[in-house]
């Protein structure tokens, strides 16, 4: 079972933290075309480019005038130790032992916007750049053209090493779009979050992105290989329905 989870506009580059070893990211040729170009970028342009305020704006063209390689552990951080949004709020990678970690490192990838897909121990920088950009560039008009279908294959290649084709996709709209569906060689199965509010389940952003993060940790520390596993999954207050329920899209409802 291979996890795939989106990144995080949060970061959190001062925490200390525990990892086995760290690992390069498997895409970094392709990272330093896309550097290069956001290098051609000034302050206003990246706001204009990516809506961001001011503040957000100079601090993103400063980040790219500063990435290099190499990365070591003195400029970079572990991916899953750096992202900081609501769904690493669920995950708590901080609770992760040195075993969880070893298993996460083989069966969860982060999509990106900037690295394409990142394994939680591969070394990152801090960026900037949603899958979602319109950004021209070698390959076509946006990231979704210029990652095409390396990130398919690559997920491919990595569920047959992990030994079965059940990828679990617990991303947003936005990144997992940065896969060809049809070029998985993968039994896709995307668990629904919803939350009852005024008189009906509804997904809700927050505790959504927050109980992805959940369900993420909880495969990973349980090492749940079965998709007809995920059923189990009651953290949180959620509970699987089946009557809401269709074939690879389980839904999980919870009435606080």
């Amino acid at each position: 079972m291979l996890i795939v989870i989106s990144p995080a506009k949060t970061l959190d580059l001062e925490s200390d933290y525990k990892a086995p070893a760290v690992s390069q990211p498997e895409f970094l040729i392709d990272t330093r075309k896309l550097v290069k170009i956001m290098r051609g970028y000034s302050a206003a342009d990246l706001g204009t480019l990516m809506h961001t305020s001011e503040a957000i704006s100079t601090l993103n063209e400063e980040r790219y005038k500063t990435w290099k390689t190499p990365f070591n552990e003195d400029n970079a951080r572990a991916s899953l130790f750096t992202f900081k949004g609501d769904v690493y709020t669920g995950l708590e990678a901080e609770k992760f032992s040195a075993a969880d970690l070893e298993y996460a490192q083989d069966h969860l990838r982060i999509l990106s916007g900037l690295y394409g897909a990142l394994r939680p121990l591969d070394l990152m920088q801090p960026y900037r750049l949603e899958m979602g950009t319109e950004l021209n560039n070698e390959r076509g008009k946006n990231l979704y053209a210029f990652w095409g279908d390396k990130l398919s294959k690559a997920i491919n290649r990595d569920l047959k090493a992990q030994g079965d084709n059940v990828l679990v996709n617990l991303a947003s709209n936005e990144y997992f779009s940065a896969l060809d569906k049809k070029a998985l060689d993968a039994q896709i199965v995307t668990p629904v979050f919803k939350d009852y509010s005024s008189g009906q389940y509804r997904v809700l952003s927050f505790f959504a992105k927050k109980a992805r993060g959940r369900m993420a940790a909880w495969i990973l520390k349980n090492r749940v290989k079965d998709a007809g596993e995920l059923a189990k999954f009651r953290l949180d207050g959620y509970r699987y329905s089946k009557d809401d329920s269709g074939p690879d899209k389980p839904v999980f409802l919870r009435k606080q």
